[in-house]
């Protein structure tokens, strides 16, 4: 059988509540160590995520770009004047720019003031105001 050891001395409330606290204020600092360590891998990997969608949308815009020039070239191949074709192209992106604005346009007029928060809110202001 296992030998019990008496126990000299009882530690103190005092020394309890300072370990504990000590325990505490180091499991919060390891926390946020972890947090920080969690968010700059994060943030690193939003930020490439950023870049290579930058480069796609870039390159994105070139492709319009050439897709341009060969519709406006495919027009010419009627017998229409290369700049009345170009033209042309221009015409047509100028109206689905008209297109989506319009249609943005309307969706904007759909937006109104958030009527929940703004409840929430006057509540809030009521309840503080009477004590």
């Amino acid at each position: 059988m296992a030998e019990r050891v008496p126990v000299t001395e009882e530690p103190t409330i005092g020394k309890l509540v300072g370990d504990v606290s000590k325990d505490v204020s180091s499991l919060i600092r390891n926390e946020i160590a972890l947090a920080k360590s969690e968010l700059k891998f994060s943030a690193k990997a939003g930020g490439v995520a950023a870049a290579l969608f930058g480069a796609a949308a870039f390159l994105l815009v070139l492709a319009v770009i050439m897709l341009s020039v060969a519709i406006a070239y495919f027009i010419h191949f009627t017998g229409l004047d290369l700049a009345w074709c170009f033209l042309i192209v221009f015409v047509l992106y100028a109206l689905i720019a008209v297109v989506l604005g319009a249609i943005g346009y309307k969706s904007v007029k759909k937006v109104g003031p958030p009527q929940r928060s703004i409840a929430q809110l006057q509540e809030t202001k009521a309840v503080l105001k009477r004590g």
